[in-house]
């Protein structure tokens, strides 16, 4: 044998216990990263079954028996059925509308360099929420909208449009323009090479954009607390009804934030490879 197979193998027989443990190490790193983001959602369904006694109960953590009678509250005393109505009613027109401006505006952004465009839309996410809402309550009371989804649409779309329009353009970058070109070559103006070649090609960013939109518009409170009424409140803000000034009904509480995030955890089970491929495929040129 050789000396440079023997150095060979003594240098592989060294770096395996490094593989080994650093594995071991990364296994137990995500174990941990994925107990601490799962531990919070099992103790909220847990809770749900449970009775305001037994949450309170160190002893009832996981020997209790289950009960539906919270969720029944939910569905029957507090009609949280018409509140999923009204967060489906808002946050698909907020969405819709933030497709319909945002994608053409990500893609003068994208195509003619506007980049303080950009900066600036964004902005708006740093702008605290709570400073718009004097202005707007008296603004939408005067022309007698406050309490209505045209409202709550309204503002709703100061969330998602910024959120549509910094995807979609950093989406449209990564387009060849040589694309456009050659339909234009072809006989196509700059819209239908818009509409033919782009487009098409911008599926996966679009499928990011609206879940990303919708879900950021489902699980907003502070506008609809305000703006909105006992008709169209939306389900952030319903949950509040199982809070009072002298107790808390823990059950009903759990129950109602499993309806609210199960809609949202689904969507985005589902929509996982389309969430990845449209949050990456911007990320180069070309």
């Amino acid at each position: 044998m050789s000396a440079v197979t023997v150095s060979s193998a003594r240098g592989r027989s060294r770096r395996r216990p490094v593989q080994i443990v650093g594995g071991a190490a990364r296994a137990i790193g995500i174990v941990l990263v994925v107990c601490a983001f799962i531990a919070p959602l099992l103790w909220m369904l847990l809770a749900s079954l449970k009775t305001n006694l037994e949450i309170v109960d160190p002893s009832k953590t996981f020997d209790f028996t289950p009960t539906l009678d919270n969720f029944g509250t939910v569905f029957g005393a507090q009609a949280f059925g018409s509140f999923i109505l009204n967060s489906v009613v808002v946050g698909t027109g907020a969405t819709l509308i933030a497709l319909v401006l945002g994608i053409p505006a990500a893609y003068g952004i994208a195509r003619f360099r506007v980049k303080r465009a950009t900066t600036f839309l964004l902005m708006a996410r740093i702008i605290p929420g709570v400073s718009l809402l004097v202005p707007w309550y008296f603004l939408f009371s005067q022309i007698q909208l406050v309490g209505t989804y045209t409202v709550l649409i309204l503002t709703h779309i100061f969330v998602t449009m910024p959120l549509v329009v910094a995807i979609m353009s950093s989406f449209f970058e990564g387009i060849p323009e040589e694309l456009e070109e050659a339909a234009q070559i072809d006989g196509s103006s700059r819209i239908g090479a818009f509409l033919r070649v782009v487009l098409p090609l911008s599926v996966p960013g679009i499928a990011t954009a609206t879940i990303l939109a919708f879900i950021f518009s489902w699980n907003n409170f502070l506008f609809a607390l305000v703006l909105s009424n006992q008709d169209t409140r939306t389900l952030p803000v319903a949950i509040v009804n199982f809070t009072s000034y002298a107790s808390v009904d823990w059950g009903g509480l759990m129950a109602a934030a499993v309806v609210i995030t199960l809609p949202v955890m689904v969507i985005a089970l589902i929509a996982q490879k389309y969430v990845v491929s449209g949050l990456t495929a911007g990320a180069t040129k070309g």
